[in-house]
């Protein structure tokens, strides 16, 4: 018998009448749980299957975005060494790949949409030696005219290249938050905060990277010193740059990284690939004895006995010369190609006088015709100018000797007039060359029109250097852009007689070795002691540079490859006149012959003359910082005093044996030297030895 408990679901049952059986019921309760649980069984082994899909699927996508130690990624990519360190970081800051359109065939990734639209994207990579692997990155839009913006990490390690700037570090010292802006060939000492005369768009790193960024590309430069990033953009609109003809208005970020061994062998590697070679080495006589400018001197008062006299002293004086540079101002305005004959009554006889003496003598020259020269009606007449961007009238321009038009030098009516008012002067005066001066692209009108339309800016400065080329040997540029074949001197931008990094005796060693790395070896680096501008100038009497600064100055000059004189050493006392004399003949006896062995090196490989540390020891943490000393070639190091009131500085010593000016040796390197006394007529510098000489 079964009893029926008050309660239960049977009672429950009967007493409201269900004509279901009780144990059917039961069975279908229980059952329930049963049910359940299979369902919530079947759900968990297909999300378990779809999970194993999923994550099969993200492994092979993962894979796919793969390619020679390279990771691509939605938002940027990165590149590792052999033991799998991460050496370089790109991340894509204006838009994030979709990954569902990418795809791998052979050594390209590539993808075909981003977030915000269709595009054509592509990673290559190229093994082009043994040691070097290299990647070609491609990012064009395809349907949004906005720009496109990648960041490059310094991932902790130290960079180079870029352009000469005002304040200028070595390595490249990332100083606040600056939004990319137009790389182009500014004058840094009117506008500091610009880029340099003397750029390119190349970059190298003490981890053995490096980038090119290709020309086709609107290139904007900016950077973060809080992300510690460069920030590669490109872009036409608020832009100087400009879509080649026929081509869409869409951007294009493209860029080369490569990977080597070592600093210096990727950066050999870069400059064989991408950088032309000089196609001559230039005077040798320039190399060996110094340039005498009259700028500094005598600014814009110069004049025949002004030049004349110059002559003299430094004959009386027992200084040699390789040409005396006569600056502005001989014309009577600027546009002009014949003497002031108020300033010089007879340059006739002037250049006889001087030719009889041995003096060689070069002009300064521009591409600026003042509205106030005879020349520039013809000028308008001949279609010779920058014109407007109508293409009709000419664009007046401000520079820093008035207003006045600029010659068009993708016109070949303009180059050819401008190189045959040169020639005339050449020939008639027998004058040896000319310094060339200005030629930056800043000081093109905001809007203009050129014969050759430009769609990089820095193409005009190309066309004017290669003005140079007829008057190479002695030829003097302050600007340089895709020329590095063009064989004559790179002076660096004007420098103020102060001791510090912007535009002072500390900036010298690093913008010359950043020119260098950017392939301009012969390279002369300005008036010894600055400008000597009043306002500008250390404390020293009559407006003169200080004399302690400019003897380390003279000093430091003297292991550069060019040496030039415009402040002379007799305006101080007979010390500094002795000190004078003591480089000049060391420059000439010591650093000369190296430098010409070294110049005729540079047609064949593009090697710098003037050296980093790190080009020698380049696995030396130490030596990818130091920005006071340098080479000449492998085996000359050279360490100037570049602090007021010291005679002692720190002198790292890399790995090898050296011998020092003294006379002693070093060979239990690398090694700091802390307090190494340098007396204020001397500078330290080491020869390298193979072994220790006894």
């Amino acid at each position: 018998m079964y009893q029926i408990v008050p309660g239960t679901p049977v009672e429950q049952a009967l007493t409201e009448g269900s004509h279901g059986s009780p144990f059917k019921k039961k069975r279908s309760s229980e059952s329930r749980p049963l049910v359940t649980s299979g369902i919530l069984g079947c759900v968990l082994v297909l999300a378990a299957v779809i999970a194993w899909c999923y994550y099969s699927m993200s492994l092979r996508k993962a894979q796919l975005l793969k390619n020679e130690s390279l990771d691509l990624r939605k938002d940027g990519f990165v590149i590792h060494d052999q033991g799998g360190t991460v050496i370089f970081t790109m991340t894509f800051r204006s838009d994030s790949l979709d990954l569902d359109s990418c795809s791998k065939e052979g050594n390209v990734l590539s993808c075909t949409r981003s977030y915000s639209g269709k595009l054509n994207f592509f990673i290559q990579t190229v093994r082009s030696k043994d040691t070097v692997m290299c990647y070609r990155v491609r990012w064009e839009e395809l349907q949004n005219n906005h720009s496109i913006e990648h960041a490059m990490a310094y991932n902790g390690s130290h960079w180079y290249g870029g352009a000469e700037t005002a304040e200028q570090h070595w390595p490249i010292k990332i100083q606040g938050e600056q939004d990319p802006q137009p790389f182009v060939t500014s004058d840094v000492y009117s506008n500091r905060k610009a880029f340099g005369g003397i750029l390119e768009r190349y970059w190298l790193s003490s981890n053995a990277t490096a980038i090119k960024i290709n020309d086709s590309v609107p290139f904007h430069l900016g950077w973060s010193e809080k992300d510690r990033t460069l920030r590669f953009e490109a872009r036409y609109q608020n832009s100087p740059f400009r879509p080649a003809a026929g081509q869409r208005v869409f951007p294009e970020l493209s860029y080369r990284v490569c990977v080597g061994a070592n600093v210096a062998s990727i950066h050999k590697y870069m400059v064989r690939r991408y950088f032309p070679k000089p196609i001559k080495v230039p005077s040798s006589e320039v190399f060996a004895k110094p340039v005498w400018s009259t700028w500094a001197l005598y600014k814009t008062a110069v004049s025949q006995e002004k030049l004349l006299r110059y002559a003299s002293d430094i004959t009386t004086h027992g200084f040699n010369c390789s040409h005396l540079e006569l600056d502005d101002r001989y014309t009577s305005d600027y546009g002009e190609f014949d003497f002031d004959p108020q300033k010089f009554p007879n340059a006739s006889d002037m250049f006889e006088k001087l030719r009889k003496k041995k003096f060689k003598v070069t002009l300064w020259t521009h591409p600026f015709i003042n509205y106030d020269s005879i020349n520039f009606g013809v000028a308008v007449e001949k279609g010779l100018f920058v014109r407007e961007p109508s293409g009709e009238l000419p664009a007046l321009v401000r520079w820093w000797n008035g207003v006045g038009g600029i010659l068009d030098f993708t016109n070949p009516e303009a180059r050819e007039w401008f190189s045959s008012h040169l020639s005339t002067l050449k020939d008639r005066y027998q004058v040896a060359s000319f310094k060339f001066d200005a030629g930056e692209t800043s000081y093109l009108p905001p809007h203009f029109s050129t014969l050759m339309p430009l769609s990089d800016p820095s193409s005009f400065t190309r066309h004017y250097a290669e003005m140079a080329l007829p008057f190479s040997d002695r030829a003097e540029l302050r600007v340089g852009y895709q020329t590095q074949n063009v064989s004559c001197f790179y002076r660096i931008i004007d420098r103020d007689s102060v001791w510090g990094y912007e535009l002072g005796l500390k900036s010298i060693i690093p913008t010359v070795l950043t020119i260098s790395i950017l392939g301009y070896q012969f390279v002369l680096p300005d008036m010894i002691g600055g400008n000597a501008y009043p306002n500008r100038t250390a404390e020293g009497k009559d407006a003169l540079p200080d004399k302690e600064l400019y003897i380390r100055w003279l000093e430091l000059s003297a292991f550069l490859p060019v040496m030039q004189f415009s402040i002379p050493p007799w305006a101080y006392d007979k010390e500094v006149v002795e000190i004078a004399r003591k480089f000049t003949e060391l420059h000439e006896t010591l650093v000369t012959p190296r430098v010409i062995e070294l110049a005729d090196e540079v047609l064949k490989t593009g090697d710098p003359i003037v050296r980093p540390l790190w080009w020698i020891a380049n696995d030396d943490e130490a030596a990818y910082k130091i920005d006071s000393q340098f080479l000449i070639g492998d085996d000359l190091m050279v360490a100037p005093v570049l602090e007021p009131g010291k005679q002692e500085r720190d002198i790292y010593l890399p790995a090898g044996q050296w011998r020092s000016y003294k006379g002693e040796h070093f060979d239990k390197t690398p090694l700091y030297l802390t307090d190494y006394s340098v007396d204020l007529d001397e500078i330290a510098y080491f020869t390298w030895v193979p072994s220790v000489e006894t």
